[in-house]
């Protein structure tokens, strides 16, 4: 469990550095954050987590469990960010940058946290089971999907640029350009 947070954490730490590395590039802007929303905070927690399902399910894919496991794991992420982040910023009225990275790190060691306690349990009857698989894919093909048209919503809006997605990043990064000239 120990090596998969760190795994994960070091791969979402480089993902959100990697859309601006790779050129803005859109395939990376896939899994990597292209703007500083909370949703993209979210997604780079997401991608490796999701990666990571290629390793555990090896491992783990035949435990009748998996499923349900992956998905409430992935659920405890796409939660444990966003509520964190909005009830501290309530309180404080701006993020504080530590206290954002520490909510990443906390959002993917519960996730994993959850994972491994739920893969360990009793078998679940298989219709759990099939519930975790379809929320799998309901998380997955969300997460595809808000990718590439996210919502006008407060938790997809970059809070510097005030845009969302990938403009969200253009808009901030051609301001700084004029700031500088």
């Amino acid at each position: 469990m120990l090596v998969s947070i760190i795994i994960i954490s070091l791969v979402g730490t480089f993902l959100h550095f990697l859309y601006e590395i790779s050129n803005h590039n859109k395939i990376v802007a896939l899994f990597a954050a292209v703007n500083e929303s909370t949703w993209e905070h979210i997604k780079i927690a997401l991608s490796p987590m999701i990666f990571w399902s290629l390793y555990d399910g090896y491992i783990f894919g035949m435990n009748s469990n998996y499923f349900i496991a992956k998905s409430l794991s992935l659920l405890t992420v796409i939660i444990v960010i966003p509520l964190i982040f909005y009830t501290y910023t309530r309180f404080t009225k701006k993020p504080f940058l530590p206290i954002d990275i520490l909510t990443f790190y906390i959002a993917i060691t519960w996730g994993q946290i959850v994972f491994y306690h739920f893969i360990n349990l009793e078998q679940f009857p298989f219709v759990y089971q099939y519930l975790g698989a379809i929320l799998l894919f309901i998380i997955f093909g969300s997460y595809m999907t808000l990718t590439l048209q996210p919502l006008k919503t407060f938790i997809f809006k970059d809070p510097i640029s005030k845009k969302y997605g990938t403009k969200g990043h253009t808009e901030f990064e051609h301001k700084n350009k004029e700031v500088l000239r």
